[in-house]
């Protein structure tokens, strides 16, 4: 069986347009049995690819057979090159080939076998060779043969695994996703050696030709989840895939919905506990974010710490981040219902010290919350783009400069001030990134519904978003399971987290095929005392 990470590079070139129209101004696509007229052939193909590197040599004995090994510089391991592939073919060759008469097949067949390199392929088209040489493999013709052998020699620099930067956690493995598709994968790999653990990669992009990877269990994953997922990734023709986002917003269900169908993250091990639960992964390569789905709400304000804590330390967390989520959409259109519409639903106390810091404001109760979001949104973009000691520092300096000097001058009162703090610290609750720039949107919405018409505006639009949500769906699962529709079953694992004895089965509304997570209850009840050991 080929290792799957040769397949990155070993797929044939599918849907290659720009090879193809390359190679149409020569002719025929099959390779020639002539090295200088391979040669000449390529080099037009890749005229002006100044890293593209040729090392023609001399294979077997002193008047030996041309040869030439083409590869893309810094894309190639050199150790590999010269001690693997050149060193066997100029030496060891040699040794075999003196004082005999060697036919050109032959003696690539016994290359072949002597070369000490990984994955090793034979081509026999310039479509074939060609989408190999782009892809960093080494290529090695020999002068006389018609086939040529691709040789995965790829070593090119890449950022050493390291600690999850949006999704950090304080119990739990402490490793995410780089950059190269090869390592995610081996990252989930060595969390779950299940030979059911299916890798389907595929090449995507016209002109990028991005190796995606499709991962799955085959006896736990819904076969028309699967079946769907292939065919949107199937489905996507575009120039370029330069990250998993673009293939995000490619097979989300809902293009125009704030809520994502498809879930980010750059955990392994969130990404090993979907594919438990009958989701599938999608690894791009160049993105340290998989994606993952189907999804539902629930498990987007679902973190991996949750799986490692004790089931009362989970529910605790849980519940405290729906309650931020709530807080971060309602409470700013709150407060502007019931000061602008409502004050008499306010406890007089508290009505009246809110009139106070509100006398001297100049401007109304909407233009206050507005000004002071824009101004957060101002600062976490700030923060963002600037390094990340010097982001923090504008962050939090900016913050109490702008806030102080905003109440000092009496553009904004003190209870403003606190509800978009509030609302503020509430977002950074939200687990996912995602969901976290829906709450933003939404946050928005609502406000401006508030401003219109109170509480009731506020009414209509979580109403609407209610809605919305139970409309909504990925890949065929509701984005409000197991509440909408209820499964009683499934409740087991949502704002309340059951302890994992109870939790025996997958979740239902994924349909998985096994439905048994947990056959044996490994407590035994202990009765009286225990033996004494002599």
């Amino acid at each position: 069986m080929k290792n799957i990470f040769g397949a990155f590079f070993k797929k044939k070139a599918e849907n290659l347009p720009i090879v193809r129209n390359i190679l149409s101004k020569s002719g025929s696509e099959d390779l020639s049995a002539n090295l200088s007229a391979n040669l000449k052939r390529l080099k037009q193909a890749l005229m002006k690819a100044d890293d593209v590197v040729i090392r023609e040599f001399s294979m077997g004995a002193d008047n030996g057979i041309p040869a030439a090994l083409i590869y893309i510089e810094g894309m190639a391991d050199t150790s590999i090159l010269f001690g693997q592939i050149l060193k066997p073919s100029m030496m060891e060759v040699r040794q075999i080939t003196e004082g005999k008469e060697w036919k050109h097949k032959d003696l690539l067949s016994s290359v072949k076998r002597m070369l000490t390199a990984g994955e090793i392929e034979e081509v026999t088209t310039w479509e074939e060779a060609l989408s190999s040489v782009l892809a960093g493999i080494t290529l090695l013709f020999v002068d006389g043969s018609k086939t040529a052998l691709t040789i995965d020699a790829t070593g090119w620099e890449h950022r050493a695994v390291e600690q999850p930067v949006s999704q950090a956690v304080v119990r739990g493995s402490y490793d995410a996703f780089g950059e190269s598709a090869r390592i995610n994968i081996n990252l989930v790999r060595r969390r779950l050696r299940d030979p059911n653990l299916k890798v389907e990669i595929q090449r995507l992009g016209r002109r990028s030709r991005t190796d995606v990877a499709l991962l799955y269990i085959d006896d736990i994953i819904d076969p028309d989840v699967l079946a769907e997922a292939r065919k949107r990734l199937e489905s996507i023709d575009m120039d370029s895939i330069t990250d998993s986002s673009y293939i995000e917003q490619l097979i989300t269900d809902a293009w125009w919905s704030v809520f994502s169908s498809v879930e980010e993250t750059e955990r392994p091990d969130q990404v090993v506990a979907g594919l438990l639960d009958g989701q599938f992964a999608i690894i791009s390569d160049n993105s340290p974010f998989a994606l993952v789905a189907p999804i539902t709400l629930n498990s987007l304000l679902t973190s991996s710490e949750d799986y490692y804590v004790s089931w009362m330390s989970a529910t605790f967390m849980r519940l405290i981040r729906a309650i931020g989520v709530l807080i971060a959409v309602v409470l700013p259109a709150f407060f502007i219902a019931l000061v602008a519409y409502h004050p008499q639903m306010l406890p007089t106390d508290l009505a009246l010290s809110i009139a106070a810091s509100r006398s001297v404001i100049p401007f109304p109760v909407v233009t206050e919350a507005f000004l002071l979001e824009l101004a957060l949104e101002l600062l976490r973009e700030a923060s963002v783009r600037l390094p990340g000691p010097l982001g923090q520092a504008i962050a939090i300096v900016g913050g109490l400069i702008i806030g102080e000097a905003a109440v000092s001058a009496g553009i904004v009162s003190h209870a403003m001030i606190i509800v978009v703090a509030l609302t503020a610290i509430a977002t950074f609750s939200v687990p996912t990134y995602s969901l976290s720039i829906a709450v933003r949107h939404l946050r928005f919405l609502l406000m401006l519904l508030s401003a219109m018409m109170g509480l009731f505006g506020v009414a209509v639009g979580m109403l609407a978003i209610l809605t919305h949500l139970a409309c909504l769906k990925s890949f065929g699962v509701s984005m409000l399971s197991p509440y909408s529709p209820l499964r009683v079953r499934d409740l087991k694992d949502t704002l309340v987290r059951f302890p994992w004895t109870a939790m025996k089965r997958r979740p239902l509304h994924m349909r998985t095929r096994d439905t048994e997570r947990l056959t044996h209850r490994p407590h035994a009840e202990v009765k009286g005392d225990a033996p004494d050991e002599t």
